[in-house]
Parts: structure tokens; C-alpha cells; sequence
């Protein structure tokens, strides 16, 4: 038997990397010096600022300085909370019980419609509230409760400021470098997501290369965000940034729309595909211009005005070019840029995203249901340690509603608690007794942190495991003021714990989420709505908004099991935004022949036949189909230039189209067959 682990190149300090150690030094350091403050400004629960600096422990400064901006915010919104609901309603317990699990549930709906620090504010303020109110459940005196919630305020903040400052002393890695090779990643990995599309095969990788690329570049949003808070520059550069994402999705878009136009070309030129390859080899060369772009695109453009597919193809492969070279250009600006450099692209909204409000309600409902039960069972029982079940049962149905895997997530927290009731107890009644001053404690506490956050970044697979021991270590050890070692309290309050949690899993299991079959059907029937608008003469959403929505709702069901769901959701977002690109460009498009605009709404109308917020109508998509390619063949053989560009849109408007002939009745559930 070997004993290398002994070794000091293969223990977690050996291992360390420099930037490693600066994380877990970084963190540990915030963490004591958290909790040696608030130890000296004698307040009561001097771990829950400890906890605080834990939370905020972020390897860089954006998500540092958003997840404390989110703490804070939700911190004072939740003790307000508090002090209102416990001020009015404590002296009854079954009112207190049901205005808690009210504004639980409140926060939990709230929190769903948001994200980022946004989310967590509200998350916050749901189990803020919780911690402070459901601690006075015991007392009599009403004054205690300003007093608590100031005090658990002030931990909070204190946590904060001591993460910040050691950011100052040991900063991270800067957010801003990041985002921007990020998407400069990005810019390269879409020239090897059309190799793949622009081919006359078709294979399930496709399908799923398609969902990566999208899901990349919704979350290089996130990285904007921290990027944005992380320094003045970037706050300045955000619509920039903004208009980037937006291109790279739109890039996405065309990339796939040549793909459909393929498949339904009956007989591409034979020298179509070496000139593609010969493209996307020459564009991936920084040196790359308009002026060699548009002559290796000459061999492939149309040679009769007549022949309307190849116009069509060959006019959006130089659109796409030309917005791929126009967004290496701004990256390049931005790559190079001063802090006082400007920029003045056009004005972008940020990244559009939509909310299951069925979804959001039930959990809402779910964590009521949760409290009220608890409570109930608490009142009735008149258990000491009510308290802690329902604290635990609180924040664990306020953060796991959002949860993609709330049962792995239940078995995650479920592990950490019962590991931490075990670990709390060797420290609390074999060390600490044994104790009589601070630094005593945190010259055993720091070495174990320092340890505990090498771990989390060496095991990548346990980084939950470890980040949550971490986060919770304080509330088990209870590093109290003055300190207290009532065994019977302690294995009370922990046991409280596990089955608040218990609880929730419990409630989970019964009130389950929405199956991602039904969540598929109402993001799908939420893209057709969107669409259905898009029709309309004053559209609600801009293209670019409606765009990243659609591809929000794709992302949401990126991580499903069920094939099906994830397949018709990708095949719907897919088609209906290829149609919209197309409806966006009739509109555009300008003749002074008063036929020739006919023909363009009665396009346009064809398609409001078509949809409908319930499915698509296959018999009249059939005549949908077949009237759109009448048009174009018409309309290819007009004398007129205009009339031939609009038969290159409309037969574009077909090949999108088409894809719906496999597409299930309205109302029937959804269709196994596969994407292409």
C-alpha cells in the first residue's frame, strides 16, 4: 500500500497553483477577519458575517462587487420585512405563520423573474426575513426584534466589506480580460459552427452544436455583467458589448438560415462547397478585408437574375461576412481601447429573457405550502427548535425553486448538513471547551479554510460539496458571543436543521416542478406568441429583442433529458426566427411597383394563416408552402430588379417555412422525429 497522498507534492498544498493560493488566502483570511470584527463590535452571532464573507468569495471583482450589491439589497429588504411582519403579527402565531409564508412565497415568484444579483436580492430577502423573524419566535419582548434584525444586518455587511478589502489586498483575476477573450472565443468557435451546419449532411451533432453555441453566448452575458461592475471602462463600453452579443446571435441566426436554404436548394453549383470552405478559411485570417472576401465570393454569385436560390444564398452569405468582419473590427477596438476611449455603435438593449410565470407561481405556492406546514407543525408541537427547521426549510425552497435539478440539490445539502453535524460536534465539544480566547480558535480556523478552498478548486466534481461546507460551517459551529456548549441545544438545533430540509424535499417530491415536456410547451407556445406579434404592423419587440427571447427560451430546456422536449423547442425557435429575420427584411425592402408590394403583404399574410398560438396549421401550411414557391418562380421571371430580389426573399421565407411540414397537430403532445 503507498502513502503518496502523504507526500508533500501530492497533498492540497503541494498541488497549489499560485493563483489557488491566492483564492483559498483570499477567502480564509476574509472569512476570520469577518468574524474577528463582529466579535469585537460584541455582537451576538458573530459566524453569520463569517457566512457573509463566504457567500461573496468570488475569484473576481465583478462578482464580487454584484454578489455584494445583491446581499446588501436583499439583507436590508428582507430585515425590513421582518420588522414589519413580526412587529404586527408575533403576538399571534398562526398570523405570524402565514404573513412569513406569504412574503416567502412572494420573494420565490419574484426571484424568478430575475437573474443575477437581481435573483439573489430577492432570494435574499426571502430567507433574510426568515433568520430574523423566525428567531423571535421564543421571545415576548417586541424590542428584541430591531435589535436582532440590526445586528444581522451589520454581520452581513461586515462580511462584505471584509471580502472587498481583501479583494483590494489579494485581487483576482480581472473580469473585464476575461469577457473579452471570451468573445473573441466566441468570434472564432461561430466559423467552426458553420463548417459544421453548411454541409449536405445531416446528424444529430448538429442539433446539439447548435444548442452549445447558443447557450455560449447567452452566458458570455453574465460575464458582461460582472465585467460591467468590475471597472468604469467597461460602463462605458456596455452598449458596445451589448451590440456585440446581439451580432454574435444574429451571426448564429444567418448561419443557420443558409443551412435551410441548402437543404431545400434542389441543385446547388458543384463549386459551392470548395468556395464555402475556402471562405470560412479566410475569414478565420485576422487579415481578412472586405475587398478579398468579396473576391473569393465572386465565382458563386448568381450568373442569371432568374435563378432566385442562388441570389438569395448568395446575398445573405455576404451579409454574413460582412457582419463578421464589422464585429472583428469593434473587437479589435475594444481589445485596444483606454479607459477613456468611445465608441458609438448603434444603441442595443441588453439581452432579452422571458419568465414561466406557471412555473414561477408554483413555486411560490410550493414554498407557502412549505412554511405554513412547518409552522403549523412547530406551533403544535411547540418544538424549541422550530426555529432552525423552519429557517432551513425557508432557504432551501427559496434557492432550489430555480434549480434545473432540485433533487440533486436536495441530496447535495442533505449530505453537507449531515457531514457538518458530525464535523461540528468533534470542534464545538473536543476544541472549543477547551478554548479561552479568539486567536486560539483562528489559528485552527484559517490552516482548516485555507485547506478546505484548495479543495474546492482542486475537486472539481466535489466543488459543491466543499463550497457548501464552507458556507454553512458557520451556523453549525455557532461561534456565539458570549460562547455557549449546551449539548442538548446543539443536537436539538442541528437535527431542527436536517429536517427543515427534509421537509422541503418532502414538499419537492409532492409538489413537484413542471416536467420539461410541459415546460417545452409553454416556451414553444410563448415563441409562437412572440412571432405571432412580429406579424403585426407595430411589433412589440424589435428584431434583435425577439431574437435573443427566442433564444432564451432554447436555453432554458439546454440541460434537459427528455430529446423530444429539447428537439421541437430547438425546431420551433429556429424556424419561427428565421421566418421573423425574413419578415423584418419584406418590410425593409422598398419598390415603387404598387404589385410588387401586393405580392410582399400577401407573403406576410400567408404566414398569419399559418400560426397560431396553439400549433401550426398543416393544411394550410401545405398551401402556404406551395403558394410561396409559385410566387417565387413568378416572380423571378419579371422584368423588373426589384421583383427578382423579392423572389429571393420569399423563397427564403419557404426553405424556413418547411421545416413545420413534420411539425405535431395543434394541442398534441410533442412529436419524437428529428431535427435537421
Amino acid at each position: 500500500m503507498t502513502m503518496k497522498w502523504l507526500e508533500w507534492q501530492h497533498s492540497p498544498w503541494g498541488k497549489a497553483t499560485a493563483a489557488q493560493w491566492r483564492y483559498a488566502l483570499r477567502n480564509a483570511i476574509a472569512m476570520c477577519l469577518a468574524l474577528t470584527l463582529a466579535y469585537a463590535l460584541t455582537l451576538d452571532e458573530p459566524y453569520w458575517a463569517m457566512t457573509s464573507a463566504a457567500v461573496v468569495s468570488f475569484p473576481t471583482v465583478g462578482g464580487v462587487v454584484s454578489k455584494s450589491l445583491g446581499r446588501i439589497a436583499g439583507s436590508l429588504l428582507g430585515a425590513s420585512a421582518s420588522l414589519i411582519i413580526a412587529g404586527h403579527t408575533l403576538n399571534d402565531p398562526w398570523l405570524f405563520t402565514l404573513a412569513m409564508a406569504a412574503w416567502l412565497g412572494l420573494c420565490t415568484w419574484a426571484a424568478s423573474h430575475f437573474q443575477n444579483n437581481a435573483a439573489y436580492a430577492f432570494q435574499l430577502a426571502g430567507y433574510t426575513a426568515a433568520i430574523i423573524a423566525f428567531s423571535l419566535i421564543n421571545t415576548v419582548e417586541i424590542v428584541e426584534l430591531w435589535d436582532l434584525a440590526q445586528a444581522r444586518v451589520c454581520e452581513v455587511i461586515i462580511g462584505i466589506l471584509c471580502g472587498g478589502f481583501m479583494m483590494m489586498v489579494l485581487p483576482g483575476s480581472a473580469d473585464g480580460n476575461a469577457f473579452i477573450t471570451a468573445l473573441k472565443n466566441m468570434h472564432g468557435r461561430l466559423l467552426e459552427h458553420a463548417s459544421l451546419l453548411w454541409q449536405p449532411e445531416s446528424s444529430e451533432a448538429i442539433r446539439s452544436a447548435h444548442e452549445t453555441v447558443i447557450g455560449q453566448i447567452l452566458t458570455l452575458n453574465l460575464l458582461r455583467i460582472q465585467a460591467f461592475w468590475s471597472h468604469y471602462r467597461f460602463r462605458r463600453q456596455n452598449n458596445l458589448l451589448n451590440y456585440l452579443l446581439h451580432q454574435q446571435l444574429r451571426l448564429t441566426s444567418m448561419i443557420s438560415s443558409q443551412r435551410r436554404m441548402l437543404v431545400n436548394w434542389p441543385h446547388p453549383p458543384a463549386r459551392l462547397w470548395p468556395v464555402l470552405q475556402q471562405l470560412l478559411t479566410l475569414l478565420a485570417d485576422p487579415r481578412a478585408d472586405k475587398l478579398s472576401v468579396a473576391r473569393l465570393l465572386m465565382p458563386i454569385a448568381p450568373d442569371s437574375a432568374a435563378d432566385y436560390r442562388q441570389r438569395a444564398f448568395f446575398e445573405r452569405l455576404r451579409a454574413f461576412c460582412w457582419i463578421y468582419l464589422n464585429n472583428r473590427r469593434w473587437l479589435r477596438d475594444v481589445e485596444s481601447a483606454t479607459p477613456v476611449s468611445r465608441f458609438t455603435p448603434p444603441k442595443t438593449a441588453a439581452l432579452a429573457r422571458h419568465t414561466d410565470n406557471i412555473e414561477a407561481l408554483w413555486s411560490g405556492l410550493r414554498t407557502f405550502c412549505v412554511i405554513t406546514f412547518t409552522g403549523a407543525w412547530c406551533i403544535t408541537t411547540q418544538w424549541d427548535a422550530g426555529s432552525s427547521a423552519l429557517s432551513l426549510a425557508a432557504i432551501s425552497c427559496v434557492l432550489y425553486s430555480s434549480s434545473p435539478a432540485p433533487f440533486r440539490s436536495f441530496t447535495l445539502l442533505m449530505r453537507t448538513l449531515l457531514l457538518l453535524t458530525l464535523f461540528s460536534f468533534g470542534i464545538k465539544f473536543g476544541l472549543m471547551v477547551q478554548i479561552s480566547a479568539l486567536w486560539q480558535f483562528l489559528m485552527f480556523l484559517l490552516p482548516l479554510l485555507i485547506t478546505m478552498q484548495l479543495m474546492k478548486l482542486q475537486q472539481p466534481k466535489l466543488a459543491g460539496l466543499w463550497g457548501q461546507l464552507i458556507v454553512f460551517m458557520g451556523s453549525f459551529i455557532a461561534v456565539t458571543n458570549p460562547p455557549t456548549f449546551d449539548f442538548a441545544d446543539f443536537l436539538n438545533d442541528d437535527l431542527a436543521k436536517i429536517v427543515g430540509v427534509g421537509v422541503s424535499w418532502l414538499a419537492f417530491a409532492v409538489l413537484r416542478p413542471g416536467s420539461d415536456t410541459r415546460k417545452g410547451r409553454r416556451h414553444i407556445r410563448a415563441i409562437r406568441r412572440g412571432f405571432i406579434d412580429q406579424l403585426s404592423r407595430r411589433p412589440q419587440h424589435s428584431e434583435g429583442e425577439f431574437e435573443s427571447r427566442v433564444y432564451h427560451h432554447i436555453s432554458q430546456l439546454s440541460g434537459s433529458k427528455e430529446d423530444a422536449a429539447r428537439r421541437w423547442l430547438l425546431r420551433w425557435g429556429v424556424v419561427l426566427l428565421n421566418c421573423s429575420h425574413v419578415v423584418w427584411q419584406l418590410r425593409d425592402w422598398e419598390t415603387r411597383s404598387d404589385p410588387l408590394a401586393q405580392v410582399r403583404d400577401v407573403a406576410v399574410s400567408l404566414l398569419s394563416e399559418v400560426m397560431s398560438e396553439r400549433g401550426v396549421r398543416q393544411r394550410t401550411l401545405s398551401a402556404t408552402l406551395a403558394e410561396l414557391h409559385r410566387i417565387s418562380e413568378v416572380l423571378a421571371q419579371h422584368h423588373q430588379p426589384a421583383a427578382q430580389d423579392l423572389a429571393a426573399l420569399i423563397w427564403r421565407l419557404y426553405c424556413s417555412l418547411s421545416q413545420l411540414e413534420q411539425a405535431p397537430p395543434p394541442g398534441s403532445l410533442l412529436a419524437t422525429t428529428g431535427v435537421t
